[in-house]
């Protein structure tokens, strides 16, 4: 659920594998799986942009291997030497792929790293472009992700993403830790420190924003739906 606090463990479990990767395409044929973040000294340059509705992701570095001590001074690869792609170059293909139209968006699920042990869960995305840039060394990948409101259990196993559906936002990573440190990290109404979630104060259906720290919370699972029940 879009805003559940989830630690590492937790992610692997529901996607039923080690996430050891950053990027994971279509993960048991379903799918897709990134990890990001947006903190000081991240290895890459992900952003949140279009107040918190779209993601641009940064492609993965090619391997540290004997004779490459330093992989940001390699372009990021598309493939490997044997033929095959890299992960890099599987996400480039489907968002191609769309953009020409031969097929829908494929569904990204987004994990964000706040704090060592500490991940948000973005929610689902659709995978809707791919470019190669300069960053002022080499090339590299950069993916554009949309923030989607849902996406059906048919959809996640059959490949079926609808082209067109309601945009959601995510609540930016600097809201998130400023609440983190305002409440303690712990449900404001018991002090509850596990099965956390960040939660609108006015719902944003009812035009609350995600911007400002003043409108997110930290509530339990409990108490978030607690809330939700009452909210008409």
């Amino acid at each position: 659920m879009r805003g559940n606090i989830i630690s590492y463990i937790e992610m692997c479990q529901k996607e039923g594998t080690s996430l050891q990767k950053g990027m994971n395409f279509r993960l048991k044929g379903k799918h897709s799986v990134i990890l990001m973040s947006v903190r000081e000294n991240s290895p890459y340059q992900d952003e949140i942009t279009e107040d918190g509705t779209v993601l641009i992701y940064e492609g993965h570095d090619v391997a540290k291997t004997k004779g490459i001590s330093n992989p940001k001074d390699y372009d990021q690869p598309e493939g490997r030497a044997s033929g095959s792609l890299t992960e890099n170059g599987k996400f480039n293909n489907a968002a191609q792929g769309f953009k020409q139209g031969s097929k829908g968006p494929d569904i990204v699920q987004v994990y964000e790293k706040l704090k060592p042990g500490i991940w948000s869960d973005n929610g689902y995305f659709h995978l809707v472009d791919s470019w190669q840039q300069s960053d002022g060394t080499r090339n590299v990948f950069k993916f554009k992700l949309v923030a989607i409101e849902n996406v059906t259990d048919e959809s996640l196993a059959e490949d079926k993403a609808n082209r067109e559906v309601n945009r959601s936002r995510i609540i930016p990573t600097s809201v998130k830790l400023e609440v983190w440190k305002r409440d303690g990290g712990k449900c404001v109404t018991c002090g509850a420190t596990d099965e956390l979630h960040f939660d609108h104060i006015l719902p944003y259906s009812k035009g609350g924003t995600s911007l400002k720290a003043e409108n997110i919370q930290l509530l339990c699972a409990r108490h978030n739906l607690e809330k939700s029940a009452k909210i008409q």
